[in-house]
């Protein structure tokens, strides 16, 4: 009696633990959706590679449709990450979505895993694309689910030595789902944007393990006992107006996905500077 006992509270225990490694990984689809993707850049580039795009048979019409899409962006896109994609760990895992996706900007940093949907010229095999810009029209219009990929992870969906092949079909489908963001060796860190001060002040996520977006930011200057609620304002980007705000600062942000939070205490100090990147000691994986 008392073995089996033991061993169903064994069992029971094990699932418990099992769900709470799940939530702490944060949002998981297990289920594929369909899709469609193209790519950019050079046929091996890694995304942030400047130009978009270079397939033969669609140069000029994705030249038109990038040069209005992107001319407003900053650089790194839409999302504002700028210098990050051009290194690790974004470096080559950095796509455009469509609106469906993108969510206003609150989809960035999300993260999926696709891959090709058609067999006779694609690998089983998903490459992880983390949301670093938006791609509003042309094949992403009209409600669509789209992804444009680096010309390096499109490549890597096809079977060993056909990846000409699969660039030169353009437009493939594929399947999606979303999966875990994880920063090998990283805790979230917030940039502090050009052009803040002590009556303006922009902050930009990087490095959000798990679900990786965000739906709410909250700020606590050293003046205040309350968390005051920042506003979105593009991208990755987010403010609050008033002051003078006197550091340091407190920074708690919530996910869109599963709104889950995480609060950085004194994560800014009161000497802060504009264009400065400071790294808390926490994420959610």
């Amino acid at each position: 009696m008392a073995s089996t006992m033991l061993f169903s509270f064994a069992v029971s225990y094990f699932f418990i633990l099992r769900l709470a490694a799940g939530e702490l990984l944060g949002v998981k689809d297990a289920h594929w959706q369909p899709a469609t993707a193209t790519w950019y850049g050079s046929p091996d580039g890694d995304g942030s590679d400047g130009l978009r795009r270079e397939n033969q048979d669609h140069e000029l019409e994705r030249i038109l449709l990038r040069a209005s899409q992107y001319m407003s962006n900053f650089r790194g896109g839409a999302c504002g990450y700028g210098s990050l994609v051009d290194v690790r760990p974004l470096r080559a895992r950095v796509g455009a979505v469509s609106p469906v996706l993108f969510k206003n900007g609150q989809g960035c940093g999300a993260c999926y895993k696709v891959r090709c949907a058609d067999p006779s010229i694609c690998s089983r095999r998903a490459v992880t694309v983390i949301v670093t810009d938006e791609c509003p029209g042309g094949y992403c219009a009209s409600g669509r689910t789209h992804f444009d990929l680096s010309g390096a992870a499109f490549s890597r969906m096809a079977v060993a030595g056909r990846d000409p092949e699969l660039r030169n079909r353009g437009e493939i489908s594929v399947l999606y789902r979303r999966t875990p963001c994880k920063y090998r060796g990283k805790n979230v860190a917030f940039h502090v944007n050009e052009g803040s001060t002590e009556y303006w002040l922009s902050l930009l996520v990087e490095f959000e393990d798990g679900d990786g977006d965000i739906g709410a930011m909250h700020i606590k200057p050293s003046t205040s006992t309350e968390w005051q609620e920042m506003k979105h304002l593009w991208g990755a980007n987010w403010c609050i107006i008033g002051g003078p705000l006197a550091g340091p600062f407190s920074v708690r942000l919530t996910t869109l996905s599963t709104q889950r939070s995480l609060s950085a205490r004194d994560v800014i100090p009161r000497n802060w500077s504009p264009n400065a990147t400071y790294t808390s000691r926490l994420n959610f994986i």
